[in-house]
């Protein structure tokens, strides 16, 4: 408190406190390793953001020497490109393979359709079923060879059921009432 000036006329962009010249001193310049803009949309980044907060793009290196991934995970030049390189074939192999026709029924929103649920009922349901399949799994994995084993397996068809119980009455909450109803 030594350094406030006393009775001293204030303008309001001065501090009342006098500084040290130690204090004044300019800090130290940030480093320049991350671009300081965003390329896509010319917002400027957060401090430490990978991504652009208002259109979601990648925040580029401005050093060379690859990405931050390779780098960390140790990676040289020759050794990204030929991963690269790799993950190019992989993906123009798995666009050659062909598909049956009927396999497009699986997607869910063809079972969506077909069912006529919404997707939150939709969802509980196939979660019921999860639950019914788990009930009926645990008699084909575990043997009862005494009377302990026998009730610790029912408990555990038990509670699979109760779990698809529950998702069921979830969906049959979940599901938005009809016009004609």
């Amino acid at each position: 408190m030594a350094e406030v000036v006393n009775d001293a006329q204030q303008e309001f962009w001065r501090s009342p406190t006098v500084l040290e010249p130690a204090a004044e001193a300019a800090l130290p310049a940030a480093s320049q390793e991350m671009a300081q803009a965003c390329a896509e949309c010319g917002s400027e980044f957060m401090i430490g953001a990978r991504f652009c907060h208002t259109c979601g793009q990648r925040r580029l290196a401005q050093v060379a020497g690859g990405s931050d991934a390779a780098a960390i995970v140790g990676l040289s030049a020759p050794n990204v490109a030929r991963l690269q390189a790799w993950a190019g074939s992989v993906a123009a192999l798995w666009r050659e393979i062909s598909f049956p026709g009927w396999l497009h029924y699986l997607h869910f929103h063809e079972i969506k359709r077909w069912v006529g649920l919404p997707t939150a009922s939709l969802v509980a349901f196939m979660i019921g079923l999860g639950c019914v399949a788990g009930a009926l799994g645990v008699s084909l994995f575990y043997r009862a060879s005494n009377l302990a084993e026998f009730q610790a397996i029912q408990m555990w068809r038990i509670e699979w059921l109760l779990a698809a119980t529950a998702s069921f009455v979830a969906g049959i909450l979940l599901k938005k009432p009809s016009d004609n109803e």
